[in-house]
């Protein structure tokens, strides 16, 4: 038994998986900048990773289209076949059943934009590249701990992961519903949609806050359900993957830890590694699908 007071300094696997899931800490900002008005502007991990899959998509996609546009026949090949495919069927499945065909043009590049973003980002989040680069770092570049590369190492890289991230998401999602019911009935009309017409007054004075904590719950379910299923997938694996720490301190020996890593902690992450990339496209097509209901409901109103 240690002593009391001593410290442990055993592998601890929640501090190694909140560090490997969270946000860079201010601690460890990628890139430092000023304080404005009490707020830090410092680049995280994740607005990094945010920054890549923004210009990423734009890029490709933008080239993508431009060269096909310019094509004598417009014939789509390769990529562009792929992606004509998923605008197709995300305006002709998603958007238009929901919205309808009035309101169809103006609100597919919304839902567009949020699940070619979503699966981007969520797909970064499998790909261990700020891994690879602390193992180029480490065995052959030695750059130093304060380095970029380096401060790039700390905070996990699934930015959808962060319920900051899909709060912002949300939000747009929540204005943009305000505006299509007000695009549709009018700034007045909308706002008495909320509730049905012709109930006796008393029953408002309990339907309205209903209503009104409905709207609310929406962008808050929107939320919670990306981030908790980006995060919840990555938690998982790190946890399996701390058995072979674990029980290579439990019996102080590597070849527990190997042998517990082999039998047990690979082919469940395997598993779960292949449930992640399915969760990757559903949780994509489940936030477009909910924003293009909600934003229906707004523009089709039935009580």
């Amino acid at each position: 038994m240690p002593d009391e007071g001593s410290e442990s300094v055993g592998f601890n696997p929640g501090e190694v998986i909140i560090e490997h899931v969270s946000n860079s800490s201010i601690d460890h900002p990628i890139f430092e900048l000023p304080t404005v008005l009490g707020i830090n502007f410092s680049v995280t991990k994740h607005v990094l990773m945010l920054w890549i899959v923004a210009v990423l998509l734009f890029v490709l996609i933008t080239w993508s289209t431009r060269k096909y546009l310019k094509q004598d026949r417009p014939i789509p090949t390769g990529f562009m076949n792929g992606l004509e495919a998923v605008v197709q069927f995300i305006r002709d499945s998603i958007v238009l059943p929901n919205v309808g065909k009035k309101f169809v043009n103006t609100w597919t590049p919304l839902i567009l934009t949020f699940f070619f973003f979503i699966v981007t980002a969520n797909a970064f989040g499998l790909i261990p590249m700020f891994e690879v680069l602390g193992v180029v770092d480490r065995f052959i570049l030695h750059t130093d701990p304060e380095s970029i590369l380096n401060r790039m190492l700390h905070g996990g890289a699934t930015a959808t992961g962060n319920y900051n991230v899909t709060a912002a998401l949300a939000l747009i999602t929540f204005l943009a519903i305000i505006v299509a019911g007000t695009k549709a009935h009018g700034f007045i009309q909308h706002w008495k949609n909320v509730v049905p017409s012709g109930l006796a007054w008393p029953v408002y004075i309990m339907l309205i806050p209903i209503e009104l904590m409905g709207m609310l719950v929406k962008p808050f379910a929107l939320t919670m359900r990306l981030a908790a299923n980006m995060m919840g997938g990555h938690i998982a694996i790190l946890a399996i993957l701390s058995f072979v720490f674990i029980f290579s301190e439990m019996f102080q020996s590597v070849l527990a830890g190997v042998g517990v890593g082999l039998v047990v902690s690979l082919p469940l992450v395997v598993g779960v590694s292949a449930l992640e990339i399915i969760i990757v496209l559903v949780q994509a097509y489940v936030f477009s699908l909910l924003t293009a209901v909600f934003i229906g409901m707004a523009i089709n109103v039935h009580h």
